[in-house]
C-alpha cells in the first residue's frame, strides 16, 4: 500500500533534454525549448500590449508594427549584455569567440534586451506617431510576463539555479551526454540516467523569478487600473518591481558570474535601475494622468486678427498725436498747412487720414467729410482775429483749405480703395462753405472760405 506521503514529490525533476531533432528528410531542424519559450513570450507581450494600447486610444496593429523594430534590437541587445558581463565564457585561453554568436545556446541579458529594444521601439514609435512613454506603459505587463515564460526555457536548459536545498521544491540536475560523441553536453545532450550532479536538489531560482514576475505583472495592472498611470509610470513601476525581486534572487544563484565588490554584477545593475525607476515614477507624476490617444488634438491658438476699425482708430490716433510732436514729418505738415501751401497741405492731409476713410463706405465718408469741411472752416475761421489783415486772412484761408482738402481728399482716397468716387464731393463741400445764406464766422468773409476750398482742390 502506498502511503500519501510517498505521493508527494521530495524534489522537482528536470527534463531529460532541451532540444529535439525534427527530421524533414532533406534537412534536420533542431527545436530548442529555450527558443520556443522566448518566441511564446514575445507573442504574449505583443498580444497583450496591443489590447492595452487600443484601450488607451491607439490604433490597432501599432504594437505589431513597432515590434518589428523592437524585437530584433532587443535580441541583439540581450546577447551583447550577456557576452559583456560573462565574457570569460567566450574569450580567453581555450575559448572560441565565435560561440558568442550562438544565441540558440542560451544567454540573453534582460537589461541589454530592454535597453536596445527601447531604441528599436523609439524608432517604431516615431514612424507610427505614438509617444514612447505611452507605448512603454501599454507593453510593460506583457514584457514581464514574457520574462516569466522565458524562465521556463531555463528549466529545460538546466541553468540559473541556486545552492543545495532539502525543500520539497528543490530541483534535480542531471548529467546530459551527447548521443553522438558520448561527451558531456548540458545544453544539447540527453540524460541517459538520472544521475544527480551539482549537489542537487538545488534552489530553482529561475522558478522563483518566474513566480515573482507574474506577481509584478498583476500588481502593475492593478495599480494602473486604480491610479490610471501614464507618462511611462507603468513601465517605471515594472522596472522597480522586477529589480526588487531580481536583486534578491540573483544573490541566491551559484552559477558563475562577474563579481564587482563582492556582489554579482546583476545585483548592482538591479540596485541602480531600482533607484532610477523610483525617481522617474515620482517625477513623472507631475505630468498629469494617463494619456488618451483617441482624444482629438487641440490646434494651437493663432494670432487674433485685429478689427479693421480698430486699426483705423489706432492709425488715426497715431496721426493726430504725430501732428503735436516734434517729429519732422508731423511738424513739416503742420507748418505747411499753417503757411497756406495748398499742394503740400493736400498731401499731408491725404497721408494723415487716408487709413481712417478706408474702413467706411465711399458715400458715407464723402458725406461725413463734406460736413466736416464746413465745420472745420467755421472753427478755423473763428480762431483768427478779424484785425489780422490780408496776410492773416490768407493764412486762415489756407488752413481752412487744408482742412477741407483733408476731408474731401480723404473721401476720394477711400473711394479709390472701395468704390468710384463722386466727382462733386469737393465741389459740394466748397459750395457749402460759400453758401450766401450762411453767416461769416468771426468776421471772416465767406469768399475767403470758398477761396480756400478752391485752392485745396
Amino acid at each position: 500500500m502506498t502511503s500519501a506521503s510517498n505521493l508527494i514529490l521530495a524534489s522537482i525533476p528536470s527534463p531529460d533534454r532541451g532540444v529535439w531533432e525534427l527530421d524533414l528528410g532533406f534537412i534536420t531542424l533542431p527545436l530548442r525549448a529555450y527558443a520556443l519559450c522566448i518566441i511564446a513570450g514575445i507573442v504574449v507581450a505583443i498580444w497583450w500590449g496591443e489590447r492595452r494600447l487600443v484601450a488607451r486610444g491607439g490604433a490597432a496593429g501599432t504594437v505589431i508594427d513597432v515590434a518589428v523594430y523592437a524585437v530584433p534590437f532587443g535580441l541583439v541587445g540581450g546577447r551583447l549584455y550577456h557576452v559583456a558581463t560573462d565574457y570569460y565564457r567566450y574569450f580567453g585561453e581555450g575559448k572560441d569567440p565565435l560561440n558568442a554568436l550562438r544565441i540558440w545556446d542560451g544567454g540573453l541579458g534582460i537589461w541589454g534586451a530592454i535597453a536596445l529594444g527601447a531604441v528599436g521601439a523609439w524608432i517604431g514609435c516615431r514612424r507610427k506617431g505614438v509617444p514612447l512613454p505611452v507605448f512603454a506603459d501599454a507593453v510593460a505587463p506583457g514584457i514581464v510576463v514574457a520574462q516569466a515564460i522565458g524562465r521556463v526555457g531555463n528549466y529545460f536548459n538546466q541553468e540559473l539555479y541556486g545552492g543545495p536545498t532539502d525543500l520539497p521544491w528543490g530541483l534535480e540536475i542531471y548529467r546530459r551526454i551527447n548521443e553522438t560523441t558520448g561527451l558531456d553536453d548540458p545544453l544539447n545532450g540527453v540524460a541517459i540516467d538520472h544521475t544527480l550532479i551539482d549537489n542537487s536538489p538545488v534552489h530553482p531560482t529561475f522558478l522563483y523569478e518566474l513566480v515573482w514576475n507574474l506577481v509584478v505583472a498583476a500588481l502593475i495592472v492593478l495599480a494602473d487600473r486604480k491610479l490610471r498611470l501614464g507618462h511611462g509610470r507603468v513601465f517605471a513601476l515594472y522596472v522597480a518591481g522586477y529589480t526588487l525581486g531580481r536583486g534578491v534572487i540573483e544573490m541566491m544563484r551559484t552559477d558563475p558570474a562577474t563579481m564587482v565588490l563582492g556582489l554579482r554584477i546583476n545585483v548592482w545593475t538591479s540596485i541602480a535601475l531600482f533607484l532610477g525607476a523610483i525617481a522617474y515614477y515620482v517625477l513623472a507624476a507631475k505630468r498629469g494622468g494617463r494619456e488618451d490617444l483617441s482624444a482629438p488634438a487641440v490646434a494651437p491658438a493663432g494670432p487674433i486678427d485685429q478689427d479693421p476699425g480698430d486699426e483705423s482708430a489706432d492709425s488715426a490716433k497715431g496721426t493726430d498725436s504725430g501732428a503735436d510732436t516734434d517729429e519732422p514729418g508731423a511738424g513739416d505738415a503742420a507748418e505747411s498747412t499753417a503757411a497756406g501751401d495748398p499742394e503740400q497741405a493736400e498731401g499731408s492731409a491725404k497721408e494723415s487720414k487716408a487709413e481712417v476713410a478706408g474702413s467706411a463706405p465711399a458715400g458715407t465718408a464723402a458725406s461725413a467729410d463734406a460736413d466736416q469741411t464746413e465745420d472745420s472752416a467755421q472753427v478755423t475761421g473763428s480762431a483768427e482775429p478779424a484785425s489780422a489783415g490780408a496776410s492773416g486772412a490768407d493764412q486762415t484761408a489756407g488752413s481752412a483749405g487744408g482742412t477741407a482738402a483733408a476731408g474731401s481728399d480723404q473721401a476720394a482716397g477711400s473711394a479709390k480703395g472701395a468704390a468710384p468716387a463722386k466727382p462733386n464731393q469737393s465741389g459740394d463741400s466748397a459750395a457749402k462753405a460759400s453758401d450766401p445764406n450762411q453767416a461769416p464766422v468771426s468776421g471772416q468773409p465767406a469768399e475767403s472760405v470758398a477761396s480756400g476750398n478752391k485752392d485745396a482742390d
